[in-house]
Formats: C-alpha cells, sequence, structure tokens
C-alpha cells in the first residue's frame, strides 16, 4: 500500500513539473501598415481599391488613380506616361487572372494581352466594369448595362430595379446588388435569386453567398438564393459597410473598424492601431492573405508576418538596445510628434528599476539558455545602473528611484527630484515597494545564475546589504531626504497589519520583507536577517499574512492610507510585485516547510490569474510551483503585439463580447480580448480594461515580452 501511495505521489510531482517542449515554428502575427499619402492625396475622395495578380495596389480617387510604393506610400500612378493624365472612371481586376481593367470615359482597356483589348464606347455612358474569367466585360451606366466578349459588344440590358449597391463577378457570373435584393445576369436577362432588406454587401464561398446588412450578416445557397445561415448580429459592429471572402477567412468592414470571423468569435481591427479612420468604405487582398481596408481617408493593410518566436524575439531585443536603452535603464519612449520615431526622446519613469529588472532578468535566462556573452555583458551593464542608485544619493543604504543629468528637470516643480551631491546629477526619492521587489529579484537573478567570483558576489551582496541594512534600522520603512517614510516604502507591522487580511498590502508587504530578509540572509550570513525574519513571522503574524488566500480579497472603502483608498478596486501592479516576490520567496526559503508554504501561496494566486492569460505569472509560477497553463504562454507569446506604440482603443459598444457583472477583480468579459485589441500595457494593468485613450505619443520597449520568452527556454518549455 505504501508502494502505491509513494508511485502515485511521485506521478503527482512528475506530471505538474513535466511538459512536452513546444517547438519553436513559424505563426503568422497581424500588424499593420498605414500608407502615407502624397500631396495630392490629401483632399481626394477614396472610391475603391483593387489588387492585380502582382500584387500592386491600386487606389481609385476623384483625383485619379494611385498605386502603392514600397509597401507605405500611395502616389499617383506615372508608369504609363499617357493613362497617367486620365482619370479612370472604374477600375476592376479581372476574375482568374488578375488583370487590371480601366474605364475612362470614352472607352476600356486593358494593358495585359500587349494591350490589344481596348474598346471605345459612347461617352460618359457607363461608370462600372467587370469583367470575368471567360474576357466577358460587363459595362454599368445610369441606364443600361452592357456586354462585351474582350472588344466586341454582345447584348444590352435594362438595370434591375433599386439603386445599385455594387457589382460583382462571380464563377463567370455578374451580380448586381441593391439595398433589397440580388439579382444574376443569367440568359441576358437579370434575375433576382434574393429579396432581403437592408442590404449592403456581398461575398462569395463556393457554393453560398454571404449578405452583408446594416444589421450582421447571413448566408444564402448561392443557386437558390434560400436562406442557409441565419442572421448574426452579435458582432463587433453590426453595420456592415463591405464583406469579403479571403480564402477561407471572413472579412468585415463596418462603420466602426473592421473584423474578422474566426471559429470562437471575432477579431477587431479598429482604432489607430489599425485604421487612419474608423469608417471603411472597401475591402480587398493579395496572393499572401494580406488584407487593405480602404476608408473615406487612407488606405490601412493588416500584413501577416511569418515568424518564430525567436525571430520576434532578437526584433525586441535589437530595438531596445537601438531605441529604448537610457543609462541602463530601459524606458518607455515618448514621441513629440505620434509615432516618429525621429522625436523621440527617453524619459524617466518612477518605476524605471522594476520596468528594468524584468529586462536583466530576461537577459539573464537568454545568458544562462544559450551561452551568448553579450547578454552577460547587457546583464553587468544594467547591474550597474541599479548599484549607481545607492550612490547618487547622499543616505545610508537608500536607494534612488531613478537619476537624470541636471539641466533636464526643473527641481522646483519636478516631484520627488533632489540634487545629487554628484555634481550634474539629480536624483528622484520617494522609492516605493515596486522599486524594492525589482531590487530583490535582481539579485536573487544575478546570484542564481550569473556570478561567478568573490568579488561579484561581493557587488550583489553588498547591494542587497545596504538595502536591507537601511530598512532595518528605519524601523522597517524607506526614509527619504525629508527623514519621513515614503509613502509606499512601509514594511513596519504597525502600518502592515493596519490592514485587514482581506485588503491585499497586508499580505504583499508581509511578503516583500521576508523576500528580502531571507535573500539578505542567504547572501551575506548574517544572522540578523534570519532573525528579523522569524521575528516578524512569529511574532508580527507575517507569516500567516502571506499565507492569506487571494480568493478572499475583496473591496472595501475604509482603509484611508496618505489620500489613497485601499482596496476600492483590484491592484494589478500588487499581483506584478506578488508573483515576482513569489520567485525570490521560494528559492530563498530557510526551510522545505516554508518552501511548500510559498508553493501553495504562489499557487493559489495563480489559479485567480489564469484568466487574463498572461505569460510571465504562468513562468513564474512554473518556476516556482511547476504550475502552468501552456496555452495561455503560448497566448501571450504569439499574441504580444509587434507594433509596441500605446494607441487609443475602443471595446465597450461591441456587440459580439459576452460582458460579465461588474466584480471587484474588474473582469468585464468573459473572454479576454486579443492583445491587438486592447492598449499596449505592461503587467500592473488591468487586461480586460475595454477602452483607453491613448494617443500614440509613447511606446513601450517590450522587457514585458522578453522575460516570459527566456524563461520559457530555459525550462525547457519552448523548443
Amino acid at each position: 500500500m505504501k508502494t502505491n501511495i509513494y508511485f502515485f505521489l511521485l506521478i503527482s510531482i512528475y506530471s505538474s513539473n513535466f511538459f512536452a517542449q513546444i517547438k519553436d515554428e513559424p505563426f503568422k502575427q497581424a500588424t499593420s501598415i498605414k500608407y502615407t499619402l502624397s500631396d495630392e492625396l490629401r483632399a481626394a475622395k477614396f472610391k475603391k481599391v483593387v489588387v492585380d495578380y502582382n500584387d500592386i495596389v491600386y487606389v481609385l480617387t476623384d483625383k485619379g488613380l494611385f498605386r502603392d510604393y514600397y509597401e507605405s506610400e500611395l502616389s499617383k500612378d506615372m508608369f504609363y506616361r499617357l493613362l497617367a493624365t486620365k482619370n479612370p472612371v472604374d477600375i476592376s481586376i479581372q476574375e482568374s487572372t488578375g488583370y487590371l481593367y480601366y474605364l475612362y470615359g470614352d472607352e476600356f482597356l486593358t494593358n495585359a494581352h500587349a494591350g490589344t483589348i481596348y474598346k471605345y464606347i459612347p461617352k460618359n455612358e457607363y461608370n462600372r466594369i467587370l469583367v470575368n474569367a471567360d474576357d466577358k466585360v460587363l459595362l454599368l451606366g445610369n441606364n443600361k448595362a452592357t456586354l462585351f466578349q474582350r472588344t466586341k459588344k454582345l447584348s444590352d440590358h435594362n438595370l434591375p430595379a433599386g439603386k445599385l449597391i455594387d457589382a460583382y463577378v462571380f464563377n463567370k457570373q455578374f451580380y448586381y446588388l441593391t439595398n433589397q435584393a440580388i439579382y444574376r445576369l443569367n440568359g441576358g436577362k437579370w434575375k433576382e435569386i434574393h429579396k432581403g432588406k437592408n442590404l449592403t454587401s456581398i461575398t462569395f464561398d463556393t457554393k453560398k453567398i454571404f449578405v452583408g446588412t446594416i444589421d450582421g450578416y447571413y448566408a444564402i445557397d448561392g443557386n437558390s438564393g434560400k436562406i442557409i445561415q441565419q442572421k448574426n448580429n452579435n458582432l463587433p459592429v453590426p453595420v456592415i459597410t463591405d464583406i469579403k471572402q479571403v480564402g477561407n477567412q471572413l472579412w468585415f468592414g463596418s462603420d466602426n473598424g473592421g473584423y474578422l470571423k474566426e471559429s470562437d468569435g471575432f477579431r477587431y481591427f479598429a482604432g489607430k492601431r489599425w485604421l487612419d479612420t474608423n469608417y471603411v468604405i472597401d475591402i480587398t487582398s493579395d496572393s499572401k492573405g494580406d488584407v487593405y481596408f480602404l476608408t473615406k481617408t487612407g488606405l490601412n493593410k493588416v500584413k501577416y508576418l511569418n515568424q518564430t518566436l525567436a525571430n520576434k524575439t532578437e526584433k525586441i531585443q535589437d530595438d531596445i538596445r537601438k531605441y529604448h536603452m537610457r543609462f541602463g535603464w530601459v524606458n518607455e519612449i515618448r514621441y513629440q510628434k505620434a509615432g516618429d520615431m525621429k522625436s523621440a526622446n527617453s524619459k524617466d519613469n518612477d518605476n524605471d528599476g522594476l520596468w528594468t529588472s524584468l529586462y536583466l532578468g530576461s537577459q539573464v535566462f537568454r545568458y544562462v539558455t544559450t551561452g551568448e556573452k553579450i547578454a552577460k555583458r547587457y546583464v553587468w551593464e544594467t547591474f550597474e545602473s541599479f548599484e549607481r542608485l545607492l550612490t547618487v544619493n547622499p543616505l545610508k543604504g537608500f536607494p534612488s528611484r531613478t537619476f537624470e543629468r541636471r539641466g533636464v528637470l526643473d527641481l522646483n516643480d519636478a516631484h520627488a527630484w533632489r540634487p545629487s551631491q554628484e555634481e550634474e546629477w539629480d536624483w528622484k526619492g520617494t522609492t516605493s515597494t515596486d522599486e524594492y521587489i525589482a531590487y530583490l529579484f535582481v539579485a536573487s537573478l544575478m546570484d542564481e545564475f550569473i556570478v561567478k567570483t568573490p568579488e561579484e558576489k561581493q557587488r550583489v551582496a553588498s547591494f542587497i546589504d545596504a538595502i536591507m541594512t537601511h530598512i532595518i534600522e528605519n524601523d522597517y520603512y524607506f526614509v527619504d531626504l525629508d527623514g519621513k517614510p515614503t509613502r509606499w516604502g512601509r514594511w513596519n507591522p504597525e502600518y502592515v497589519n493596519w490592514y485587514p487580511l482581506y485588503v491585499s498590502d497586508r499580505k504583499l508587504n508581509s511578503a516583500h520583507l521576508i523576500a528580502g530578509l531571507q535573500l539578505a540572509y542567504h547572501l551575506t550570513g548574517k544572522k540578523i536577517y534570519k532573525k528579523e525574519a522569524y521575528k516578524m513571522m512569529n511574532k508580527h503574524g507575517y507569516l500567516e499574512n502571506i499565507k492569506a488566500p487571494m480568493k478572499d480579497m475583496k473591496k472595501t472603502l475604509d482603509y484611508n492610507h496618505l489620500g489613497d483608498i485601499m482596496g476600492d478596486s483590484w491592484n494589478h501592479s500588487d499581483d506584478e510585485m506578488s508573483f515576482i516576490t513569489y520567485y525570490v520567496l521560494e528559492k530563498y526559503a530557510f526551510d522545505n516547510d516554508l518552501r511548500k508554504v510559498y508553493k501553495e501561496v504562489t499557487r493559489e494566486h495563480w489559479e485567480m490569474e489564469r484568466p487574463e492569460k498572461d505569460g510571465l505569472w504562468e513562468m513564474l509560477t512554473y518556476a516556482v510551483s511547476g504550475d502552468m497553463d501552456k496555452e495561455s504562454l503560448m497566448f501571450f507569446l504569439k499574441e504580444f503585439n509587434v507594433d509596441l506604440d500605446r494607441y487609443s482603443t475602443k471595446n465597450s459598444h461591441r456587440k459580439d463580447l459576452e460582458f460579465l457583472p461588474e466584480n471587484y477583480r474588474g473582469q468585464t468579459t468573459k473572454k479576454l480580448l486579443y492583445p491587438g485589441e486592447r492598449e499596449m500595457h505592461r503587467h500592473n494593468t488591468n487586461p480586460f480594461a475595454l477602452d483607453h485613450g491613448g494617443s500614440r505619443m509613447s511606446r513601450l520597449a517590450g522587457d514585458e515580452y522578453l522575460l516570459p520568452y527566456w524563461m520559457a527556454r530555459y525550462y525547457k518549455i519552448i523548443e
């Protein structure tokens, strides 16, 4: 019996820590290209977008025909000199061949077939052209339709009743759409195949036709016209302006963005991240499956990058070194002109240390995974910046938030900035727990993976020793230049235990302090750290505080700390600090009993956080307790935005989302939206926030992605 129990226990432990490696295979990720416009297009009226079989993009406007150059710019099509002086009435791509056809006021033509197809026509009688795979050309006017076989006129046809919305060609047949019916040209006559209401667009999929309306879409049989798929108006935006079948995908344009139908919902493309403006008037695609949204004012492309996670990682790492390094800190950059990298400059952040600790951590795991010496160099360069936090100010063991060259800031106005004793430098005070936990995380990673020589070990030990000594000697506070505790640098029992167990600060600050004392004891061997840790755990209840379940945290308005209501809403910064703390807590536990406690604490918190699909929570939890949701990790890594600019987003209007009742955690929807639909944010922000007012005046660095990626590589989750 004992053997069986042991066997199942072993299997349980093994299963929790074992995952089959995920092969890093290429995957497609959407990114956005917004075309710049030549000056003559600034006030143009955009009408139509098509792509020929060479993947040349053409845009018809009231100022002539324009085409793409270098996949990012629209300019007048000047290639055929005679045609460059003429403005087409319409353009069309021939079915099957992909040849471009032009309709002018007095002729139609194509440059294919050595230019042999051209036909003069009565002036200003026609305004639409379509060409099928059999070289039949259909011209539509206000009063009639005329069919040609290449240049030979075949027949004239009256137009169907109702105002033309659009015309189409599919499987060699011509279709005419009004707002109330769909017609097909059959045997020389327009045959009504479907009668509807408020129709706006159609698209074809083998034997079925999808029908867009001002209130959703449905599908009909392509032959009989009978409805075979009932209307769906649970869409991001039900007012459909265009609908397009691209391969096996169904794309929609609306009066408020575009979207793609997927097996489990819709992917929404709206706002400045994807579109210059949200009103989509036309959709087309190219041979690669990339999709073009034409709005009233511009052309936008959803381009699919075919990449591996390794490719993505290399790009983010390179960009950080080129654009985001400030004195060794990894910074969000600020634009002077929206999205213009040439106007960007670095700017300090209150949490420079916290964000940078994620970058340093990523390079630690990169080094121990690959052995790349450049990664180790980056680690030491960044650690030097952390060390300087202690020397750029005159206080003993007090770490500055950050530092800057003198003259950049007005010290009379800038909050928390003070002149350094170092000539030409200023430093920032009011250091908080966010920064403190970064110091612990950095030192623990350096100790575990990087330091080799006695001198290196001493550097890391001295860094933590100075900080923890300051905390102990100042009654468990960070004490600033004014001799007072900082707003958030507080681990004193009087402060910590003032909160009830259902306010997360009590749990978090207790974990912070014990993690720091354990680490300091490990690094220095000084008995005071172990003594103080046990005093806090046994006398002041810090271990019980740490064990307080996250599921018991609840809203309260009863605790006001220096003007801040504590417990008003779920604090996602606390989540970030917690998981980083758990890593340090477990690694430097005094004994196995404590280690088991820390594992269970981590596991319980992770269960609460799983809906957020945060890759860092997944990897830090795995490192501590062996628990992980692989699908969430891969969702995070694959979907992490390629474009790191901060745009405004809006999703609260969407009709396709399943909204949840208001709750303390701030989870607004049952399903987490894709990152491309949300604001670009760090780990300390609620990923379920639906709307955000960003203006594309700043850009994140991507360290949020790098740390979970390299941890996944180190722990062999990703091959």
